[in-house]
């Protein structure tokens, strides 16, 4: 079974992921013990910088007595001398039990797996999908709203080359839930995902104001405008900085509103948000954990 794109899973899938990650989460704090992967091995292929994700499946896999080999660049491994990425996923298929893959270039995971005989899971693949961290959002709406059908979702910011965004908008509509998205023009949610979308029987809201969506948002997602995936720096520049949360932009929300950003922030977020009730992004980040632990039973036939 591999894990390359949210359209890979039924809402049925996802809420036996969720379950399963319910019951994982005592492990995850460090507060029980599981040998569930005792032997297994994760091959961790990180082309692009990573924090969260690479060191959360880390911790998933040691927490579930299993181990971890792989890079968290390029350049120290054989992809600096010209290797492919088709002969790196042979090589390493031979050497673990899962691949855990992030790369620059869309369709990279599914090109992986193609090569793969053991599963492949998708941790980023440039502006395309990131299932996994999709997951962990719904498991972090799903906690704090209990429900997910009908919630209130305004989605903020990069939403172009946005691949967490690309992913969630697309699951959260599959559970019913009502979307804004709120970005600059030029950044706004591509055709094929809001068509994709739309084929599920919803239609989102598009907007490019905040203060006009922000009132009646039970859940906002927060994203970094990502300077990296831009063709062009002088049309990021058009872009940085168009919105930021800060306690001024909160004074008419809802009280239990929350707020999420995948992480990390370079200014989106005022640092005095996150003493407020409204964030959530800290422990949406720990989530990851117990969600990718799930994922890894999952796919190596394991179950707690």
């Amino acid at each position: 079974m591999d894990i390359v794109s949210i359209r890979d899973f039924s809402r049925e899938q996802i809420e036996h992921v969720l379950k399963l990650a319910d019951k994982m989460v005592p492990v995850a704090k460090g507060e029980e013990r599981s040998v569930l992967l005792e032997g297994h091995v994760l091959g961790s292929l990180f082309y692009e910088p990573s924090t969260r994700t690479r060191l959360s499946f880390e911790c998933a896999m040691t927490r579930l007595g299993g181990r971890t080999l792989g890079f968290d660049e390029p350049k120290g491994s054989s992809v600096a001398k010209g290797e492919t990425l088709a002969d790196t996923i042979r090589m390493v298929d031979s050497y673990c039990d899962v691949i855990v893959l992030r790369h620059p270039q869309e369709g990279a995971a599914r090109l992986a797996a193609h090569f793969a005989n053991k599963p492949v899971i998708n941790a980023g693949d440039g502006a395309g999908q990131h299932p996994t961290q999709t997951i962990l959002d719904l498991f972090t709406i799903r906690k704090e709203k209990k429900n997910l059908e009908g919630i209130n979702v305004v989605v903020l910011g990069d939403l172009k080359y946005g691949r967490t965004v690309h992913s969630l908008a697309e699951a959260l509509a599959m559970f019913g839930a009502q979307l804004t998205f709120v970005a600059p023009p030029s950044l706004q949610i591509p055709k094929e995902h809001l068509k994709q979308i739309e084929t599920m029987g919803h239609k989102p809201k598009i907007s490019s104001s905040l203060e006009d969506s922000i009132k009646e948002a039970d859940v906002l997602y927060v994203t970094r405008i990502q300077k990296e995936r831009f063709p062009d720096p002088a049309e990021y520049q058009k872009v940085a900085g168009t919105f930021r949360i800060d306690l001024n932009a909160l004074k008419d929300v809802k009280r239990d509103m929350i707020i999420m950003h995948p992480l990390p922030r370079v200014g989106e977020i005022a640092p005095e948000v996150d003493a407020t009730e409204h964030a959530r992004y800290f422990e949406q980040a720990f989530n990851g954990v117990p969600v990718r632990m799930a994922l890894l039973g999952l796919v190596l036939g394991a179950s707690k």
